[in-house]
């Protein structure tokens, strides 16, 4: 079927995909925008699988103050080539991802990330609460794992919300430049600064 300039528009305005992409997503889905956005995210999805372990030699250091002066973010983001590198929509994703770490004030890129002290520490806190609130024993490991996705969305950046479209998370967003330049993106290291504590 046919589709029209202004849905492939549309589509690639909300998603950040390609413009062919964003044509055969819509063919594919006779045109229903929401089921071309689901089809688009699973190519996402099956494309950073497929590029995770292709080496990230090149990116860009940026930078974020917030407008009051008192949160400062530096964030190191690599990707395959000095092409994407140079890209301007490239580049605004880091200012983006920078910005979200001064908004949400994450300690780690991803659950991996968290050192199992703390992972230990934390779930030991839930399961003590869950048991507290009388929970019977058959679900408390299921509580715990529930209450601990939430942490993971509280610390871990790539499962923060994204601050500009909440119905996103920040790894959603990133699987969506992936999907785009067709090569590895990885956040690779952040530290936030906040005037008058000693937290980095």
């Amino acid at each position: 079927m046919g589709v029209s300039l202004d849905k492939v528009k549309k589509l690639r305005a909300e998603t950040l995909a390609g413009i062919s992409d964003c044509k055969r997503a819509l063919e594919e889905s006779n045109g229903d925008l929401e089921k071309a956005k689901k089809i688009l995210k699973r190519k996402g999805i099956k494309l950073a699988k497929e590029k995770s372990d292709k080496a990230t030699p090149n990116g860009i250091v940026t930078s974020y103050i917030h407008h009051n002066g008192q949160v400062g973010v530096l964030a190191e983001i690599h990707c395959q080539s000095d092409f994407v590198a140079r890209n301007s929509e490239f580049q605004q994703f880091a200012k983006d991802i920078a910005m979200q770490i001064a908004a949400s004030n994450p300690k780690w890129i991803s659950p991996e990330d968290v050192p199992k002290k703390v992972l230990e520490e934390e779930k030991q806190i839930l399961k003590e609460q869950a048991e507290k609130e009388g929970k019977p024993e058959h679900i408390v490991e299921k509580i715990v794992q529930g209450r601990l996705n939430k942490f993971f969305e509280r610390v871990c950046l790539l499962n923060q919300p994204y601050i500009k479209d909440e119905e996103k998370t920040v790894r959603d967003y990133l699987q969506d430049m992936i999907a785009k330049f067709g090569e590895n993106i990885k956040i690779y290291r952040f530290v936030r600064f906040e005037l008058g504590t000693d937290e980095e």
